[in-house]
């Protein structure tokens, strides 16, 4: 059961090919826009400045460069996002120790659930 994140904007930033081929087979069936997924840290902060989006899916770790330049771009635009990561919480940035955080694996209904709550999409109980 998908819940619907019909016409909502998601940036996704993950180098992991296969994963961001799994992320976008989770998120198109919601009804999102998936923007990317984009592998790579310059061009993640190129979209994070550039793009029209609602919330983002970001990999902290991008072929060795860590993500939070990009997140702190979406911070500065008030843009909610989820780390995906094999990191443990406590890995994370004081300032980003709170922030939503998926750990790999998880199944779509994790990834979903936390974007709809980030958009405070309905559910439909």
């Amino acid at each position: 059961m998908a819940q619907s994140l019909e016409g909502v904007r998601i940036l996704v930033v993950e180098d992991d090919y296969l994963i961001a081929q799994l992320l976008d087979e989770m998120l198109r069936p919601t009804g999102c826009v998936v923007l990317g997924p984009l592998p790579r840290l310059a061009d993640a902060l190129d979209a994070a400045r550039r793009e029209t989006c609602d919330v983002a899916v970001l990999d902290v770790n991008l072929g060795g460069e860590r993500v939070y330049p990009v997140a702190e771009v979406l911070s500065g635009r008030n843009v909610p996002f989820v780390f995906v990561t094999g990191y443990s919480s406590g890995a994370l940035p004081r300032e980003y120790a709170e922030q939503p955080r998926l750990g790999k694996p998880f199944k779509a209904e994790q990834l979903i659930r936390a974007l709809s709550n980030l958009v405070e999409v309905p559910t439909g109980s």
